[in-house]
């Protein structure tokens, strides 16, 4: 029996998370086993047939992980209000061990922490065309890109760097997660933290 199956709307997503599970110490969990589906339907498949999809895999794995963008899943719903409802899904098909974490607006808000991997990566080094579009953006209340896959995709395409999903997995690899102020990955981390505390 694995100790983890997660499923996700993208292979971004399933990038970041790759990246981001295999970093055991720095999220100060055990190492675990762990297997990434992604959702044919993106984030509204995710959204509605959770449940359905993990259902399959009970047997093989002792806890479950949903991921999906508030943003791309077609409600207007808060990211709180849908985590406890596709917890609550989840833990009513049968899995006890289950957690929802919603990404508000979308996982591109995990990009832009404070670390000089950032610009490296989707910016090709150009530290100061990286301040410049990310000090004129437009903030959320948490002073990040409110329209943060925008941005990322603005600097992508000056710095004609192609769009990958590898990126993702770059950073994940990369970045400190200590870093990281976003309450979903804050919720994540703490999540995995209690599943599997360091031995």
């Amino acid at each position: 029996m694995k100790d983890l199956i997660v499923l996700v709307a993208d292979k971004n997503m399933e990038h970041a998370l790759k990246g981001i599970l295999r970093r055991s110490e720095a999220l100060n969990i055990r190492p675990i086993t762990f297997d990434i589906f992604i959702h044919p339907r993106r984030d509204p498949g995710v959204l509605n047939t959770a449940p359905n999809f993990l259902r399959l895999h009970m047997a093989k794995y002792r806890y479950a992980l949903v991921l999906f963008d508030r943003e791309g899943c077609g409600c207007n719903e808060t990211a709180e209000v849908l985590e406890g409802r596709v917890k609550r899904e989840l833990q009513q098909s049968g899995w006890q061990n289950a957690e929802a974490v919603i990404l508000d607006p979308e996982l591109e808000v995990w990009v832009f922490v404070d670390s000089p991997h950032v610009p490296q990566v989707i910016a090709d080094g150009d530290e100061q065309l990286y301040s410049q579009k990310l000090a004129h953006a437009k903030k959320n209340r948490l002073n990040k890109p409110a329209r943060p896959k925008e941005l990322m995709e603005t600097l992508l395409r000056e710095k004609r760097i192609p769009r990958s999903s590898s990126l993702y997995l770059k950073l994940a690899q990369k970045v400190s997660l200590s870093n990281c102020s976003d309450p979903a990955f804050l919720k994540l981390r703490k999540i995995l933290q209690e599943w599997f505390p360091p031995r």
